[in-house]
């Protein structure tokens, strides 16, 4: 490997120990659907990011409020003794992927057969602090 490759991969690896994921895999709605949710809340705070989720009629949502607890709770065993508030958390990227498809058959008239498709997808949530980031801009 060359230095160049190393030196950028060693600074990924220390941008990764400040931010904190949590993934949802195989969850059982149409990508489309979870997208329209995951966008309410990219770049919110965490706190108000739950408060969307958990007054948003959408049946996507009570899954990703449990997935950003998840989050949370990932960053909190990592940093305990420091409150929520005061390290001013927020969704830094949440991405959507299509997971795998059950292809079903329905029936149709005159002895004919539709497919159904139904879709799953798989959901990425990172988290990072923007305390974090003031001080990287400052060096």
């Amino acid at each position: 490997m060359g230095a160049r490759k190393r030196n950028t991969a060693e600074q990924r690896k220390e941008a990764a120990k400040t931010m904190y994921h949590a993934v949802l895999r195989n969850c059982p709605t149409s990508p489309r659907k979870m997208r329209l949710v995951t966008g309410l809340i990219s770049g919110k705070d965490v706190n108000r990011a739950l408060d969307i989720l958990k007054y948003s009629p959408q049946e996507a949502s009570r899954r990703l409020e449990k997935l950003l607890l998840s989050a949370i709770a990932n960053w909190q065993a990592k940093n305990e003794g420091i409150r929520i508030e005061d390290s001013n958390l927020y969704v830094k990227r949440i991405h959507v992927d299509g997971g795998r498809t059950l292809k079903r058959l329905q029936t149709a008239p005159q002895g004919r057969a539709y497919r159904l498709r139904k879709r799953s997808n798989h959901v990425t949530l990172v988290l990072d602090s923007r305390n974090n980031e003031i001080e990287n801009t400052s060096n």
